[in-house]
């Protein structure tokens, strides 16, 4: 049976870090926002429960997700879900750790971390993808490319575990040179598909059939850059315009976008990782 992936995206819009390069650098939630964030997570989670095919889960907050503990709650549930496969979460690590991950099922937990320059201190960071490590968990270690972030994902891939694929994503609105690009591509073999967007306007693409985005009403739609709704995940509208249809946009940019792409080989170079971003090479039951 094929696997469902959701790419989930509640309410939440507030974040622990002031990075100049995100717009939601520092902004705080009201707390009826957090009540309303917390209330969807947990519908969508209790959908998962009770859904009747495979699933897999990556949530993709705008804000920081982990220094909630409903999204810690969450993770850890669906974990030790029987059909759910992986559950992951974009993450800057900056939340605590120790304590909750011991209850998860190892092998389907997994983390997509982004490692902020200026905002915390690589020493910090790494004792954080150390406990990941400890706890046997999956996770993959990135960082934007902007030239002033170099030396510190030259650093940052030194000191990794070479076992921990460290991505750069290519910062939005700059333009890179070629030796810029192999200076990154040094970091990252894999930043080329980042570099530069990809046509995509007629292609093939997963999304709308095997992969969906939902938001925290449980609007469903075929990814996060296509505005168009399918319907709505919990009235089961959705499925009946479920199905594979060629991408509306012109280009795709976002690595959770392009991904499911049919156009780009990503799903045998991500083959086991898809979600959390680990390449197949990376992918072997050992000390992640």
């Amino acid at each position: 049976m094929t696997t469902l992936r959701i790419l989930y995206r509640g309410p939440l819009a507030s974040c622990n870090y002031d990075c100049p390069y995100c717009p939601f650098a520092k902004r705080r939630d009201p707390p009826e926002r957090l009540r309303a964030d917390r209330a969807a997570l947990e519908r969508f989670t209790a959908w998962v429960r009770a859904a009747d095919e495979p699933i897999e889960v990556l949530f993709t907050p705008w804000g920081e997700g982990l220094t909630r503990s409903w999204y810690r709650t969450a993770l850890v549930e669906l974990s030790r879900l029987e059909h759910v496969g992986r559950v992951a979460i974009q993450t800057n690590l900056a939340a605590r750790l120790d304590g909750w991950l011991g209850a998860a099922d190892p092998s389907k937990l997994a983390f997509w971390c982004t490692f902020h320059p200026g905002q915390t201190t690589i020493e910090r960071f790494l004792a954080a993808c150390t406990t990941l490590s400890r706890h046997g968990l999956r996770h993959s270690v990135g960082i934007v490319g902007l030239p002033e972030h170099h030396a510190a994902a030259l650093e940052l891939r030194q000191r990794l575990d070479p076992q921990v694929y460290c991505w750069v994503n290519a910062a939005e609105g700059h333009t890179y040179s070629a030796a810029e690009e192999a200076a990154w591509t040094a970091v990252d073999p894999l930043f080329g598909y980042s570099v530069r967007p990809h046509r995509s306007l007629g292609a093939a693409c997963r999304t709308g059939a095997d992969a969906i985005s939902v938001l925290g009403d449980g609007t469903v739609r075929r990814c996060h850059f296509v505005p168009e709704p399918l319907g709505n995940l919990y009235d089961g509208s959705w499925q009946a315009r479920r199905g594979p249809r060629p991408c509306p946009n012109g280009v795709c940019d976002c690595h959770i976008g392009y991904v499911h792409l049919e156009t780009l080989p990503l799903y045998d170079v991500f083959a086991g990782g898809i979600l959390e971003r680990i390449p197949h090479a990376f992918s072997a039951d050992r000390g992640r």
